[in-house]
């Protein structure tokens, strides 16, 4: 029971189809149906087979012999009957977590890809790509209405809008700044980390990456400085739509490269667990990498290999978790381990970290 509670969390909270949810949910039902049946009744017939054996036995330890017997029958036949209980309860609330695991592998309805590249303001509202920046409702800092700043997040992989809805209040919380999400769907492991292959040798159309394009495009051509986050596969995304941000600037707008360079200067670029180690030179960057993060040191500027952070980028590395926690809740959450090791931008430009 708890494998099966403890699994299908990891599932995104996406529906497949009816048909193999009801085949899951009864194959856990007949096999713990059978199991739960095979204890009651194993003990009632421990309980008789104690009865005919104290029979033959003296006086005098028939009765310790009868309460132990008694109480250990009583205990089988209790726990066949809560284990029953607990199957009830889990196969009530079985079929929709059963749903989720086609979907996990790319199969069936996707309902978060219709926000994919869309922009993700406060109370999770969605706004279509082209919405102008100052059109959408940023998350605000719990302790200050009025932010001076604004950040946009680009998430990363199995990451569907709420997730990154809750991220955002976290993010505008810690950097005391609105917070504007720019979506990157998920559409389960397999299809994601696809994706991400496809992002990192630059090849086909990512949403997400045109959307943080032209809206980094549309800001520094109105003199607007840009402060950008983004966390694991995000930051694939943005290191692609950064170069094709200077690639506009010299083929659209006609800027020479020292001129490009002083604009993509107004650019500020954190990166957290980031799956990209090259970067186009000219922004500001401060890359964070927890050295036991699976995902940083294989994918993104680990120390054991040649790396392109970005000309003058800041690169903290740190070190917090355990490489064998697979679920990566202590190496690569942003909100659980990245915002904890987090200074403000100006005293991490300087090498002043905690």
């Amino acid at each position: 029971m708890k494998i099966l509670e403890r699994s299908l969390p990891l599932f995104k909270p996406v529906r497949a189809n009816d048909t193999v949810a009801n085949k899951v949910q009864s194959t856990v039902g007949k096999a713990a149906d059978a199991y739960s049946k095979k204890m009651v009744e194993g003990g009632k017939r421990f309980s008789q087979g104690v009865d005919e054996f104290v029979r033959s036995t003296p006086d005098k330890v028939q009765g310790t012999i009868v309460k132990a017997a008694d109480a250990y029958s009583k205990m089988m036949i209790e726990g066949g009957k809560q284990f029953g209980h607990g199957v009830d309860e889990f196969l009530r609330s079985a079929p929709d977590k059963a749903k989720l695991i086609p979907q996990h592998l790319g199969l069936g309805n996707q309902p978060d890809l219709k926000f994919d590249g869309h922009f993700v303001g406060a109370r999770g509202q969605t706004f279509p790509p082209g919405t102008p920046l100052k059109n959408v409702p940023g998350v605000m800092p719990r302790n200050n209405p009025n932010p001076s700043e604004t950040v946009i997040y680009i998430n990363g992989i199995l990451n569907d809008r709420t997730d990154q809805s809750r991220t955002l209040q976290s993010l505008a919380d810690t950097t005391n700044s609105k917070a504007i999400g720019i979506h990157n769907s998920t559409r389960g492991i397999g299809p994601d980390l696809f994706q991400a292959m496809r992002d990192r040798s630059g090849k086909g159309v990512n949403p997400p990456v045109d959307t943080l394009a032209d809206t980094v495009h549309a800001e520094l051509k109105a003199g607007r400085s840009v402060h950008l986050m983004a966390h694991s596969q995000g930051a694939i995304v943005t290191s692609r739509a950064l170069s094709d941000v200077a690639r506009r600037l010299r083929m659209e707008d006609g800027l020479s490269p020292s001129e490009v360079d002083k604009k993509m200067a107004q650019l500020k670029v954190e990166t957290f667990g980031g799956a990209a180690n090259a970067y186009p030179s000219g922004p500001r960057y401060v890359h964070y990498v927890n050295d036991a993060d699976p995902v940083a040191s294989t994918f993104g500027l680990s120390k054991s290999h040649a790396n392109e952070p970005g000309k003058g980028a800041v690169v903290h590395h740190f070190r917090e978790g355990s490489k064998l926690d697979f679920s990566l809740e202590s190496t690569h959450s942003i909100v659980g381990v990245y915002l904890k090791n987090r200074v403000s931008f100006s005293e991490a430009r300087e090498g002043r970290f905690n």
